[in-house]
């Protein structure tokens, strides 16, 4: 296993990070967006991987977080540390006990002791990175021996703000590729969950699809 703290293993090349909207991240990220990005279906999902994961004593990173973070109502945390690119929704989130802002794709170290998060969360914002070995690398440091790296998605993405390598991949491609990243910096072979969901209201009574979910679950050695 790489040392946490390590320098980054690069695993994309440079055409793989580039991306068609090329200006700052913080401009695109500059308005409030208060809508839900997924479907009913994939955020019950989510939250149920939640409760089975992060115990309640958790210190919980909420990376790449907006104005929900998809926890269970009725767990509270240690502590949960938001992190994202508009301050009016971060502030808007019950659930951070604080917040900070930060672009993760020209700013690449996080302002977080060693061993200092039990979980570290990444909802629908892996593909946006277009570092994401330093960003992972980071995360092995953050993140305390037996902690967990949980990283979710679904099929939807912001197209022209996805680096290539997303937006030219499948959803399986996209699984294999975040593995990638990750044990080519050091974290353990992931668990992966791919499954279907039933779309919400009366579509799914007639066997609708909702947003399929997707998450890689890494445990620090």
């Amino acid at each position: 296993m790489i040392p946490p703290g390590s320098a980054p293993v690069p695993v994309l090349s440079e055409a793989e990070r580039d991306k068609l909207d090329r200006s700052d991240d913080a401009l695109f990220y500059a308005e409030p967006r208060f809508v839900q990005h997924l479907d009913a279906s994939f955020r019950q999902r989510l939250t149920l991987l939640y409760r089975q994961r992060i115990p309640a004593c958790a210190v919980v990173l909420d990376l790449m977080s907006s104005w929900v973070s998809h926890l269970p109502d009725d767990v509270s945390y240690e502590q949960v540390i938001g992190h994202g690119l508009n301050a009016q929704e971060l502030a808007a989130n019950p659930r951070l006990d604080r917040h900070w802002l930060q672009n993760l794709n020209t700013d690449l170290g996080l302002p977080l002791p060693d061993d200092s998060v039990d979980v570290a969360l990444i909802v629908a914002g892996w593909q946006y990175l277009q570092n994401p070995e330093a960003i992972a690398t980071e995360l092995l440091r953050v993140v305390r021996p037996r902690g967990e790296l949980i990283v979710a998605f679904s099929n939807r993405m912001f197209f022209q703000k996805a680096p290539q390598i997303w937006a030219d991949g499948s959803d399986r491609d996209h699984l294999a590729y975040v593995e990638r990243v990750l044990l080519a910096q050091g974290w353990p072979r992931p668990l992966q969950v791919a499954e279907e969901t039933r779309a919400p209201g009366p579509l799914g009574w007639i066997g609708g699809k909702g947003d399929p979910f997707f998450a890689l679950i890494a445990t620090k050695g």
